[in-house]
C-alpha cells in the first residue's frame, strides 16, 4: 500500500512539474517527458493558470490601488501574463492565424506555422486579441479592485481549461513529433470533467464573495464561454491541419481566456 501510494505521489508530482515547467517561466525542471505524465500535466494546467493569474492580479491590483488607473492596471496584468509564459501562447496564436490565413493544404500550412517569423495575419490577430484583453480588463478594473483581479484569474484559468479539451482522448496530433504529439489524446473525459467542475465551483464561489450571485453567475458563464470558443477553434484546426500542434493549444489558451474575460466584463462592469 505504501509503495503504491508513493508511486502515485511521484507520478502526480511529475505531472505537476511538467505543467509548471512547460507552461510557465517558473524555475521548475521537467524530469519526465512521457505521455502519461503529459496527461497528468494537462489536468494540472488550470492550477498553473491560477498561480500565474494571481501573480498578475497582485501586480495590476497594486497599481490600481496606487492610483495608476484601470488602464495601466490592465496593461500590467496582460503584460505580466505574457512574461510569465514567455509569450508561449501568444506565439501559438500568431502562428495558427498565419497557418489558417495562408489557405494552403495541411502540410504547407503546418510549414507556415513552423516558420520563425510572424506574417500579417499573425500580427493582426495578435494586436486585436491583446487590445481586446486590455480593454476588457480596464473596464473590469473600472468596476472595482476585486472585479478586475478576479477577471485576470478567470481568464488565466479559463485559458488553461481549454487545454483539457485540446488534449482530450481521441484528439489526433497534426505531426508525429513535438509537444502536440506528446499531449494529444492524453486526457480522459472523466478527470477532465472533474477538473472543470472543481474550478467552476471554486471561481463561482470567488465571484459570489466578490459581488454576490450576479458575479457568481458571471464567473460560471465565463468559464463555460471561454472553453466553448476554444473548442470551436479546435474543431476548425483539426479539419484544416489534421490534428493539434503546440501552436494550436496556445491559440486555444488565448481564445478561451479572451472570450471568458469579455463575458466576465459584461457582468463585472454592469
Amino acid at each position: 500500500m505504501r509503495r503504491t501510494a508513493s508511486r502515485g505521489f511521484a507520478a502526480a508530482g511529475a505531472g505537476l512539474r511538467f505543467a509548471f515547467g512547460t507552461l510557465s517561466v517558473l524555475p521548475v525542471r521537467v524530469r519526465r517527458w512521457d505521455r502519461p505524465t503529459a496527461g497528468r500535466a494537462m489536468l494540472c494546467a488550470p492550477l498553473v493558470g491560477a498561480v500565474l493569474g494571481l501573480l498578475a492580479a497582485v501586480l495590476g491590483g497594486g497599481l490600481r490601488q496606487l492610483h495608476g488607473g484601470p488602464l495601466l492596471a490592465a496593461v500590467a496584468c496582460v503584460g505580466a501574463l505574457a512574461a510569465l509564459t514567455r509569450g508561449l501562447h501568444l506565439d501559438g496564436l500568431a502562428d495558427v492565424a498565419d497557418g489558417l490565413g495562408s489557405n494552403k493544404p495541411p502540410a504547407a500550412a503546418l510549414a507556415v506555422m513552423k516558420a520563425s517569423d510572424i506574417g500579417p495575419f499573425g500580427v493582426l490577430v495578435l494586436l486585436l486579441v491583446l487590445l481586446t484583453q486590455v480593454a476588457a480588463l480596464a473596464q473590469a478594473f473600472s468596476g472595482g479592485l476585486w472585479p478586475g483581479c478576479l477577471g485576470v484569474l478567470l481568464a488565466a484559468v479559463a485559458g488553461r481549461l481549454a487545454l483539457l479539451r485540446g488534449c482530450l482522448a481521441g484528439t489526433p496530433p497534426a505531426r508525429p513529433d513535438g509537444l502536440g504529439a506528446t499531449v494529444a489524446g492524453t486526457v480522459a473525459p472523466g478527470p477532465a470533467l472533474s477538473a472543470a467542475l472543481f474550478w467552476a465551483c471554486a471561481l463561482g464561489a470567488a465571484g459570489w464573495a466578490a459581488g454576490g450571485p450576479r458575479l457568481a453567475l458571471g464567473a460560471l458563464l465565463a468559464l463555460i464561454c471561454g472553453p466553448v470558443c476554444a473548442a470551436l477553434l479546435l474543431g476548425h484546426c483539426v479539419r484544416r491541419f489534421g490534428g493539434i500542434t503546440g501552436d494550436v493549444l496556445g491559440a486555444m489558451v488565448e481564445t478561451s481566456g479572451t472570450a471568458a474575460l469579455v463575458l466576465w466584463t459584461l457582468f463585472a462592469a454592469a
